[in-house]
């Protein structure tokens, strides 16, 4: 027999807000804020095109896939799947969401450098990527 656990009424606006809160939309801005204050270094776009178009050791940059610019859809190296522009003035669901972002940039850059990015390291490439514009 199942048994229904009850969350107690104080609990529930607790677990609403933060539930919300994980749903937070973001803005590409506020991403790049955000990396810049854990960083603790002001964003350079130069620092964020030069990453984003190197190889770090690897087999592929960043723009092996996403293309240099970044401004139309791009082709992963490995599979030939279309990705989507990654400029946010080219794809506006583009860093919109703090949970997808650290996501793909835990992925890709690990296929990218072979490690997670550093805080400066994504406030660069987002710094750049914001100087793309139509």
């Amino acid at each position: 027999m199942k048994t229904k656990t009850r969350i107690p009424p104080i609990l529930c606006p607790l677990l609403l807000a933060a539930a919300m809160a994980g749903a937070h939309a973001a803005t590409p801005k506020e991403l790049a804020a955000g990396y810049a204050a854990q960083a603790g270094t002001a964003p350079a776009a130069a620092r964020g095109e030069q990453f984003f178009t190197s190889r770090h050791g690897r087999e592929w940059s960043c723009s092996s896939c996403h293309g240099t610019p970044p401004t139309n859809t791009g082709k992963h190296a490995a599979t030939g799947k279309a990705i989507g522009a990654l400029a946010p003035a080219f794809n506006a669901d583009r860093f919109t969401d703090p949970a997808k972002t650290e996501k793909w940039f835990r992925r890709n850059c690990n296929d990218v450098v072979g490690r997670e990015c550093s805080a400066g390291e994504k406030a660069d490439v987002l710094a750049w990527l914001l100087t793309l514009k139509k």
